[in-house]
């Protein structure tokens, strides 16, 4: 069960910085000792979660839904965007992605072989190695949506 909280508290925090600190704060209504309790490693806090609402209310704002993402990924699940209206205009299709899926894991294989390259990988190499992952994966749900437009 541990594991599985550190998991959700990496991507708050993933989610309050995409965010913004401040922003989180005002969107939230909570202050950044608070915000910072719910992705806090600290042993006095690993019972401290971040409420659904206010995972709502970021989510909205934020580039990715990390919070969202998690816990999908926990259950097996794969989600897909879907915009309201559902007559989104994404740029490119499937030949732009395919372009922008290799250059997103050719970055991200450069940040492993950086971080990797004195055998260890240190708390911000981490980082740097999720934030590719979560924009490899954003370009991957953009295909995903092409190709469903493809065979609609």
């Amino acid at each position: 069960m541990a594991e599985i909280g550190t998991y959700l508290k990496k991507h708050t925090e993933a989610l309050v910085k995409d965010v913004g600190i401040e922003a989180a704060c005002k969107i939230t209504g909570k202050s950044k000792a608070t915000l910072g309790r719910y992705y806090s490693d600290n042993s006095e806090h690993t019972d401290r979660f971040i409420p659904v609402d206010s995972v709502a209310r970021l989510e909205a704002v934020a580039s990715f839904p990390h919070v969202t993402s998690a816990l999908a990924d926990l259950k097996n699940i794969t989600l897909s965007y879907s915009e309201k209206d559902g007559d989104v205009s994404r740029p490119g299709g499937v030949n732009a992605d395919v372009i922008a899926l290799s250059r997103r894991f050719a970055q991200l294989m450069s940040e492993y072989q950086d971080a990797i390259a004195d055998g260890i990988i240190t708390v911000n190499e981490a980082k740097r190695l999720l934030r590719e992952t979560v924009l490899l994966q954003q370009v991957l749900l953009d295909m995903k949506l092409h190709l469903e437009e493809g065979t609609a």
